[in-house]
């Protein structure tokens, strides 16, 4: 783990200072861990299903819980960093996800069940507004868009190894005591977590950011809600086309095992395209690097309508860059719009609205499906995605001021 973190920051950053390299891997870790366990859930509904006899409608509860939960409280988790630190929030939220699987290895029940993983998701809430906004306050100015980039990778890496870890492990033991081995190693992070976390004075922010200009701050003023607006609708966007490229696949006679081929394939490029379009957006810029994965992303979605089957199978790595690239300069982009004292509460503001456009936006489309029909719902999926182009465009001035006044700090 030690070197995936440090080799991928060291491709930007051979000469880390111990604060750096503490940060990158206390981040990366638990983004890794904390995006590993929600996805844990997927390989669990089945064998919940057996075990306790439930519906499909208890089985998305289940997951609803988790998410939601997560979901919600990042505002509050972010404020409470801000009043008793990042260390110790970060590392009690780490400590009550692995606890939240604990006790889900030991449920008698649905209802049991359903409290253990509220929990696993109340820890979970702190993880991204607190781990990213270390990431930026350790990697000041431009240098935040790579590491918040590559942040944003590791959370990939948690998703494809965990899952795959608990299904090695049901080969050997029971589901119960699997959880609970893998919620222990929650628990055990928590405290390298604690401990290995810097500590930061919260005036220390304030005081440098005293020294960037307030006309250039007050003209900034708008450039946050306006990327929030682009995460949003990013996040909807790849929401809704998920939602519908199953069955675009199946129109064109691809099997069950074609379709779960078809997603893999989404996902492995979009794993690649967070890591990739950190790197893009540090040469050519957020906003260059919008306009090329949202352009990208909609003329990708028009390009399935002609192609054959092999063809879309092709094509659909690419979209996934494109698709999931975008996250990495918007997170990244984040720290540069705001004072760097308000970083916490704006990444939990930040994160929040685009998790929750997430859950709504595949009904709100799914609607625009049942009206319109696959094909049509797909083609205003493309053209939604577009509105980001011009929301993007009214960015460029904000983001060269702050890198400005990032001289100052």
């Amino acid at each position: 783990m030690r070197r995936l973190h440090w080799q991928d920051f060291a491709a930007f950053a051979p000469d880390l200072s111990g604060d750096e390299r503490r940060v990158a891997t206390v981040a990366g870790t638990a983004h890794a861990l904390h995006d590993g366990y929600t996805d844990l859930v997927y390989i669990m509904l089945p064998l919940w299903q057996t075990e306790f006899a439930l519906s499909y409608a208890a089985l998305g509860l289940l997951r609803s819980v988790l998410v939601g939960a997560m979901a919600c409280l990042q505002i509050p988790a972010g404020l409470a960093a801000e009043r008793f630190g990042s260390g110790i929030v970060l590392a009690l939220g780490t400590a009550l996800a692995g606890l939240g699987f604990c006790f889900a290895g030991m449920s008698a029940g649905f209802v049991t069940l359903l409290i253990a993983l509220l929990i696993s998701g109340i820890g979970s809430s702190t993880q991204h507004p607190v781990a990213s906004a270390l990431v930026a306050r350790a990697f000041a100015g431009p240098r935040s868009l790579k590491a918040l980039g590559t942040y944003n990778f590791t959370g990939d890496i948690g998703k494809m190894t965990l899952p795959a870890t608990l299904s090695l492990m049901l080969l050997a033991m029971p589901w119960r005591p699997a959880l609970a081995i893998l919620g222990c190693l929650g628990l055990a992070l928590a405290v390298v977590i604690y401990v290995a976390t810097p500590r930061y004075e919260h005036g220390d922010a304030e005081h440098a950011h005293a020294a960037a200009s307030r006309s250039d701050r007050e003209r900034q003023a708008y450039a946050f809600p306006v990327l929030f607006t682009i995460g949003a609708i990013d996040t909807a966007t790849r929401m809704a086309f998920l939602l519908f490229l199953p069955f675009v696949l199946r129109n064109k006679g691809a099997s069950e095992q074609t379709i779960g081929l078809a997603l893999t394939l989404v996902f492995a490029g979009g794993a690649a395209g967070k890591l990739a379009c950190t790197f893009i957006g540090a040469r050519i810029g957020a906003v260059g690097t919008v306009w090329l994965t949202e352009g990208s992303t909609a003329i990708g979605i028009l390009a399935l309508f002609p192609l054959p089957l092999m063809g879309v199978l092709l094509l659909l790595p690419l979209i996934g860059i494109a698709l999931n690239g975008t996250s990495s300069v918007l997170y990244g982009s984040v720290p540069e719009l705001v004072p760097p004292h308000w970083r916490t509460r704006a990444l939990s503001i930040f994160y929040t609205g685009v998790i929750g456009s997430g859950a709504i936006s595949p009904i709100l489309f799914g609607r625009v499906g049942d009206a319109l029909g696959v094909w049509h719902a797909l083609t205003f999926i493309a053209g939604f995605v577009l509105l980001t182009l011009p929301l993007s465009a009214l960015l460029r001035g904000a983001l060269a001021r702050s890198e400005r006044a990032n001289r100052f700090l």
